[in-house]
């Protein structure tokens, strides 16, 4: 408890160095014992450069000298425009997730105590520290494989502690959430406890390598056939929770666009190939990398994007996917009534909403984007939008969407600051209406029948027993062996026997369609 008093108080004086302080108690319209405490933190001095700064850039700063669990908790409520807003969303977004370095003396520790004596000396090469985040810093190194040969990586490696530091933090961060929803009646639509202790689940997560190993994974697995994308492979061996190792990444940098365009790289097809990718793996896969800025994303020498930092990734079900691409695709032909429909069929929007007027409020979304260049118009932004709307009709804040969205729009303007003039609805139209004819169209609808007839398929070889079986009670019914005044048990085999037949001559019939079909569409 103690522990958490003076936690809290760091944050007081951090807030009000930043003027942070004030911008609460113009929004949240505290209690008189809430503003007593501000006023009391505010007896620091702020610094006066932050008077001429907008509210969500002085929170973002204070953010940043409360350092990690600070820094992650600005990062994630960058994705909740629907807690903080739109202005501190976009603010919170620049954080950038950069330390100073710790010791190379406990990188190397850490590695033998992680790996084993054994593997620690198969690495032959451990560089200076190449980037420090706020919860893990990363070397380039050589190891050593199975095969005796020299392979060049980069090690991942988790800070000293960082654990107990980040329990340490969130939980006086939910201490000041409690007492922040007990006594602000208001605050408890945000959820704030329930958002610190998901930050929580979340850290616990991003704090064992080895989940982020297994995204990376994953990622590669999905698009290893997806033109233009290559994901660094992951050396399991000296992989583990404080450890990851992973491929290097010979290329350069999506933001260093002098040397790209030195190195003759066809800057139009580097930003068409990094949307239509991002899109294959949202709408496609329904799994995706949700931090993909300029600093995470390489292009090799075979005009490849090479992403790196798989901590935070993006799952959508099918469900959610069908919704994107139907909205996105019927943005693009401006069918705004088959937008409306989606949502209601759907169920996101209660039926007790008009469809008319809801078809309305999405044209006053669309129209204003088919008026401007190609070079304004933006899928993110414009999903943005939709949720603002459709938060006024009533639709349930939907958390993996509002991820996709901030990453869209992330992803998009790194595709611009490649290539100003890209059209995203020209670039995205072919993937999204590919995967809508693959998902709903005719051949979908006849691969489905052929799945279901799995089991029929399997029972082919008792085909012939099945209709001896069939023979035999049509026999005994010609036979007139049934008559009323059988006993029960007769009766009760009959009947059986009945029913057998009737499932015998359906599943044949499903077999002679399924036949048909393979048939034709061979």
């Amino acid at each position: 408890m103690l522990s958490n008093f003076f936690i809290l108080i760091k944050i007081g004086r951090a807030l009000a160095r930043s003027n942070s302080l004030s911008v609460f108690e113009e929004f949240y319209k505290p209690p008189l014992s809430i503003k007593i405490l501000m006023r009391i933190f505010s007896l620091t001095t702020f610094n006066k450069d932050s008077e001429n700064k907008s509210p969500g850039e002085r929170l973002k700063n204070s953010f940043l000298t409360l350092g990690p669990a600070f820094i992650k908790l600005g990062q994630f409520l960058a994705t909740r425009p629907d807690i903080v807003g739109q202005e501190f969303s976009q603010e919170l977004q620049k954080l950038q997730d950069q330390m100073p370095a710790f010791d190379i003396s406990q990188s190397k520790d850490a590695l033998r105590k992680e790996l084993g004596e054994e593997k620690y000396q198969q690495i032959t090469y451990l560089s200076k520290p190449i980037a420090a985040a706020s919860i893990a810093q990363v070397h380039f190194a050589k190891i050593v494989n199975n095969e005796k040969r020299e392979i060049d990586v980069a090690i991942k490696i988790l800070r000293p502690n960082i654990e107990k530091i980040f329990h340490k933090e969130l939980d006086a961060l939910r201490f000041l959430a409690s007492i922040i929803e007990f006594s602000v009646k208001k605050s408890r639509r945000l959820k704030l406890v329930k958002i610190i202790d998901l930050l929580k689940e979340i850290t616990n997560i991003e704090m064992d390598l080895r989940y982020e190993a297994a995204a990376a994974s994953e990622l590669k697995k999905n698009t290893n056939l997806d033109e233009g994308f290559k994901v660094p492979s992951i050396f399991w061996d000296f992989t583990g929770q404080r450890v990851l190792t992973i491929e290097k990444v010979e290329g350069i940098s999506i933001k260093d666009k002098e040397l790209l365009i030195k190195n003759k790289i066809d800057l139009k097809k580097i930003s068409r190939l990094l949307i239509q990718n991002f899109l294959r793996q949202a709408v496609g896969d329904g799994f995706f990398h949700g931090d993909m800025h300029q600093g995470n994303l390489f292009v090799d020498k075979n005009e490849n994007i090479v992403p790196v930092d798989f901590g935070i990734m993006g799952r959508l079900d099918l469900a959610n996917r069908k919704y994107l691409a139907e909205i996105l695709y019927g943005f693009i032909n401006r069918d705004y009534e088959k937008v409306a429909k989606v949502h209601f069929i759907a169920g996101l929007i209660p039926n007790t909403e008009s469809i008319d007027n809801f078809t309305q409020a999405l044209r006053t979304i669309g129209e204003p984007i088919f008026g401007q260049s190609a070079r304004n118009i933006s899928a993110g932004k414009l999903l943005a939008r939709l949720f603002e709307v459709t938060e006024k009709f009533n639709m349930a804040t939907q958390p993996q969407l509002l991820l996709l969205q901030k990453t869209m729009v992330v992803v998009e303007g790194v595709a611009r600051s490649l290539d100003e003039d890209a059209n995203i609805w020209e670039i995205s139209k072919p993937v999204l209406q590919g995967w809508l004819n693959n998902e709903i169209g005719p051949k979908n609808r006849i691969d489905k029948i052929l799945r279901t007839t799995t089991e029929l398929l399997d029972k082919l070889p008792e085909l012939p027993e099945m209709i001896n079986r069939a023979n035999k009670a049509m026999e005994l019914l010609n036979s007139y062996e049934f008559v009323k005044n059988q006993n029960q048990n007769n009766e009760y085999q009959i009947n059986k026997e009945f029913l057998k037949l009737k499932k015998t001559y359906l599943i044949i019939g499903l077999l002679i369609i399924v036949i048909i079909l393979l048939i034709v569409f061979k």
